[in-house]
């Protein structure tokens, strides 16, 4: 199945051309601003190194959060725009899950997927073999690094939380977002279905009079 795959919910900003869960092409830049401008021409780069015409596509994929604002909203315009111009259905991605299938853990150790949420907080989840044991959710760098420390078995960490929370002899996998090679593992996987944005606190931006963006 031959998937167009888009990230700029974290430091990057990436463009994947998967069949399955096999990377054909892909074009990655580390960045924190300027996924808007670079966006577009990097997924018409992967599509081109793969020899494929978007018409060619089965599926769009983009992950959806946790993240930042601009970048999810960024990604999931390009991603639903492109879907509808198309017709083709549009899968949503956990940034988390991306960077949890990263993650080089034995079977059944727990991995923890964290992102640097500033305001001294992490986005958190914990997977064993990929699959989620609970929710995500924003946690302060103290309560994430405590959760941590009680686990009993090996611990991975993975991501741009990783080394904030890390207790002692934990291995760190300090990712600034997810690798085109797990994006394309990660949304093989996925069904299709209405890809919405996952927010776990409120805005830091606020408008004119304090009110919170829509």
């Amino acid at each position: 199945m031959k998937t167009l795959i888009i990230d700029t919910a974290l430091g990057a900003c990436t463009a994947v051309a998967a069949d399955g869960s096999r990377v054909v092409a892909a074009e990655s830049e580390v960045m924190a601003r300027g996924h808007q401008e670079r966006l577009g021409g990097m997924a018409r780069g992967a599509m081109a190194a793969a020899g494929w015409s978007f018409d060619q596509l089965d599926r769009i994929a983009v992950t959806t959060g946790p993240g930042s604002f601009t970048g999810l909203r960024v990604g999931l315009a390009f991603a639903q725009g492109l879907g509808l111009a198309l017709d083709r259905p549009v899968a949503g991605l956990s940034t988390l899950a991306a960077l949890a299938r990263d993650a080089e853990a034995a079977p059944g150790a727990a991995v923890w997927a964290m992102i640097d949420a500033r305001r001294g907080q992490v986005y958190g989840q914990r997977f064993v073999d990929y699959t989620p044991t609970e929710d995500p959710a924003a946690l302060a760098i103290e309560d994430a690094a405590a959760r941590i420390a009680g686990e009993h078995n090996t611990v991975v960490l993975v991501g741009s939380g990783a080394v904030l929370v890390a207790p002692a002899g934990a291995r760190v996998m300090d990712s600034a977002a997810p690798s085109p090679e797990a994006l394309a593992r990660l949304a093989a996987d996925q069904p299709d279905g209405e890809a919405r944005p996952l927010y776990l606190r409120g805005p830091d931006a606020k408008l004119p009079g304090g009110r919170d963006p829509s």
